[in-house]
């Protein structure tokens, strides 16, 4: 496999392993704010709005693993080429950065849905949850910046040398 191929597989393993993630973790806290919702409704309470804070919160790791495909592929030239040595790097961060990010999504849409319940019942504690959440958001922040600071070591496309007048 080319270095270039390996790099656009760690591309998509990345933002794959995110958008799983993200999907993962959004279906958690989804079922968990329509459950919630449902209780509200039978008791004739008002059902809150801001549980979508909380189910729309793992999204957001999609993205860091679409910026980190995008820089991965910035890593091929227009000809398709990539410097050599430059696969298995981007490769294997692809792989375990997007897992990283990934499972954050997963596990901060399980305490988005412990957050839709807990909300929903006391119509208490909004900030508190908010806060749980963003730390577990931290670390796909982390794996990102630190995927980000690693891939920064390797090699750039090779730009052909002048032609000789």
């Amino acid at each position: 496999m080319s270095d270039a191929a390996m790099i656009v597989a760690g591309a998509i393993a990345c933002l794959g392993l995110a958008g799983a993630g993200s999907a993962f973790g959004t279906g958690f806290a989804s079922a968990a704010a329509v459950g919630a919702w449902k209780k509200c409704y039978a008791a004739n309470k008002p059902a809150p709005f801001l549980l979508l804070s909380f189910v729309g919160a793992p999204i957001t790791q999609t993205l860091y693993g679409m910026i980190l495909m995008f820089i991965m592929l910035g890593k091929i030239n227009d000809a398709g080429a990539a410097a050599v040595g430059a696969g298995v790097p981007c490769l294997v961060a692809g792989i375990f950065a997007g897992l990283a990010i990934g499972l954050s999504a997963l596990f901060q849409g399980r305490a988005g849905a412990a957050a839709c319940d807990a909300q929903a019942e006391t119509n208490q504690g909004f900030t508190n949850y908010l806060a749980a959440l963003g730390i577990v958001e931290t670390v796909a922040i982390f794996a990102m910046v630190f995927a980000l600071i690693a891939l920064g070591y390797v090699a750039e496309v090779p730009v052909p040398a002048p032609a000789a007048v």
